[in-house]
């Protein structure tokens, strides 16, 4: 099969597509004729360090979607030809190929009236903000939240489905994605370069703060949050754990969230891997009934997918990427 090969750690940039070895999926795997990959920051950030786990050369992709070429053994809720995607474990080999496998559990069905290519751009910034606000900070109707990168692929699937459930939305962004970010359900836009964001946020919410945040952007970014956060509040982190001495005890009363929707695939829970799959066709549901957009800014080809992973680190992208086989 031809795939896109990472020679070695932080080789990324160089990725190139090469010949290698179609894989044979074992008990419990199923194999899959890729047919569209979606780009995610996680993509990069594990090929910069590299991991021990991995034989180099490696392929990247941790979301993609195609058609079932061969079941594993003890598989029987799949059969070939039918239309799958999924979050793959990023530990093996994934879906920037023609062909990629996964386990069975994790796997979601595409609805007919999906394409491969909004499928693909779902799992891994789709279920990280459902995750995190449903799942986590368990947010409701009538409250206020703090998304910050609204633009991004895991703050723009946050501001919508937040707007399903009708909380009022404050992001961060650049001025250039106003009209974006607000086009996605964003109440306020606070420009997080010129602004002064927790001042903004407390004259929004008449100095009592919002009831939730995402941060997606670091751990000095969650830690700056917390001030902004009522009493009672919650925050939900992917990019770093923010300092919990900054709050004192006794004082906000605040939880804190923890987002590691990858780190499922070797948590030897079953539950868990079926919950991606859940989470999934969930998303999936929601786009088919026009609820949410899949927000996919640019189709790609597998050779274009460095200078689309080097755009993404960049922060030069508006919702998702997906590179088409």
């Amino acid at each position: 099969m031809k795939a896109l090969m990472l020679e070695d750690k932080n080789m990324w940039r160089e990725m190139k597509v090469q010949e290698t070895e179609k894989p044979t999926p074992g008990p419990g795997e199923v194999l899959i004729r890729i047919k569209a990959a979606g780009l995610n920051p996680v993509d990069y950030k594990t090929a910069t360090h590299g991991n021990p786990a991995w034989n180099y050369p490696h392929i990247l992709g941790v979301d993609a979607a195609g058609i079932v070429e061969e079941a594993g053994e003890g598989v029987s809720e799949f059969k070939q030809g039918d239309r799958v995607f999924f979050h793959g474990n990023f530990m093996k080999r994934g879906g920037f190929a023609e062909y990629a496998v996964t386990t069975a559990h994790s796997l979601a069905r595409i609805p007919d009236e999906l394409s491969f290519e909004e499928a693909a751009a779902l799992p891994c910034a789709g279920m990280t903000a459902y995750q995190a606000l449903f799942r986590k900070m368990n947010l409701q109707q009538g409250e206020t939240i703090l998304i910050h990168g609204g633009a991004g692929g895991v703050g723009g699937f946050a501001i919508q489905l937040a707007k399903q459930i009708g909380a009022t939305i404050i992001t961060t962004c650049s001025p250039e994605n106003e009209e974006y970010v607000k086009s996605l359900g964003a109440d306020h836009v606070i420009f997080y370069k010129t602004e002064d964001v927790h001042a903004r946020v407390m004259e929004l919410t008449s100095e009592v703060g919002v009831d939730a945040v995402l941060d997606t952007v670091s751990r000095e970014n969650a830690t700056e949050s917390l001030k902004s956060i009522a009493f009672n509040g919650r925050i939900a982190f992917i990019a770093g754990n923010p300092d919990y001495s900054a709050v004192k005890p006794f004082s906000q009363a605040l939880s804190f969230h923890e987002i590691a929707l990858g780190a499922a695939h070797f948590s030897n829970s079953i539950k868990a891997l079926k919950d991606l799959a859940t989470m999934n066709e969930e998303l999936a549901q929601l786009v088919v009934e026009g609820k949410i957009s899949a927000m996919i800014s640019e189709k790609i080809s597998l050779e274009e997918v460095p200078a689309g992973l080097i755009k993404l680190s960049e922060r030069h992208v508006k919702g998702k990427i997906v590179a088409v086989l």
